[in-house]
């Protein structure tokens, strides 16, 4: 069983930047993908960035050239780095991780870009 907890968020200015943190209660070597998802009010649940076991990534196009996934095994922790942020942005951002059986969830962490 893995407990995910998110941290870093909070309110930016557009053209900030945000970095979010996911601390696993174990280790996440075994854990073959890590990634973000956000969810804004009135819409669905959307893949932000993911990151596998090999360090291969992959990216919302809306957030391409903007968001950096990373993960740090020795820390238990995947991390969203986040620039160039736009109000389109706003969202309540979740961590995700998926084992074999089982998928987990953070609590989620809001994030909100405005002026």
């Amino acid at each position: 069983q893995v407990q995910l907890v998110e941290s870093g968020g909070g309110l930016v200015q557009p053209g900030g930047s945000l970095r979010l943190s996911c601390a696993a209660s174990k280790s996440i070597f075994s854990i073959y993908n890590m990634g973000w998802y956000r969810q804004a009010p009135g819409k669905q649940r959307e893949l932000v960035a993911r990151i596998h076991i090999s360090g291969h990534t992959n990216y919302a196009d809306s957030v391409k050239g903007r968001f950096t996934i990373s993960r740090d095994n020795a820390k238990n922790t995947v991390y969203l780095q986040m620039n160039s942020l736009k109000p389109e942005d706003t969202a309540v951002y979740y961590c995700n991780a998926q084992t074999t059986p089982n998928n987990y969830w953070g609590q989620g962490t809001q994030v909100t870009v405005s002026s």
